[in-house]
């Protein structure tokens, strides 16, 4: 996302002249659930690096490393480590925590728990979540999901149509909890 931002000396005459571009970051809402686990993953992770270096240098004490198997395996894994490890730091350094003080009025938002009712008027219940924290079997939904961009917004009462792979589906906001 760009946003424009005025400049304090600009260049006379430059094409941008009293404008500069900066970039901003996006925020990744989360409830403090999802931001718990992603920590506890990050230090889990943490603690590994040492063992991973551990490894690396037993294998190394094998000799030949064009043809060490274990010091190939040892590398592989210390790059996924660290790859995860950037990734979570990342999502924690642009985590935006949702929780029950920022909820309010009567729309369904991310956080809130939503309870539907489908065309057999059968009741479905789903939280909406961040990205990282989203697991639909356990019936949290990503807010970026088709049906949790359905979701936000509406209020009880308020019929829903998403379009998913396997065709369209109805619902009913029955309820929505503010915890």
């Amino acid at each position: 996302m760009l946003r424009v931002a005025p400049r304090s000396a600009p260049p006379k005459g430059s094409f941008d002249e009293g404008f500069a571009i900066m970039a901003t970051v996006e925020k990744m809402p989360m409830l403090q659930v999802g931001y718990d686990k992603l920590n506890a993953q990050l230090r889990e992770l943490k603690a590994e690096r040492p063992l991973i270096v551990d490894a690396i240098e037993e294998a190394r004490a094998h000799g030949d490393l064009s043809e060490n198997a274990e010091y190939h395996a040892a590398k592989e894994r210390q790059g996924q480590v660290e790859a995860t490890i950037s990734d979570l730091e990342d999502k924690l350094s642009r985590a935006q925590l949702l929780g029950p003080t920022t909820w309010s009025g009567n729309e369904s938002v991310v956080g809130a728990p939503v309870t539907l009712l489908d065309e057999d008027d059968k009741p479905v219940k789903y939280q909406i979540v961040g990205q990282a924290e989203a697991d639909a079997k356990a019936g949290m939904i990503s807010y970026n999901s088709p049906l949790g961009r359905a979701l936000i917004g509406r209020e009880v009462g308020d019929e829903v149509e998403v379009s998913v792979p396997s065709g369209d589906k109805f619902y009913l906001v029955d309820k929505i909890a503010f915890i």
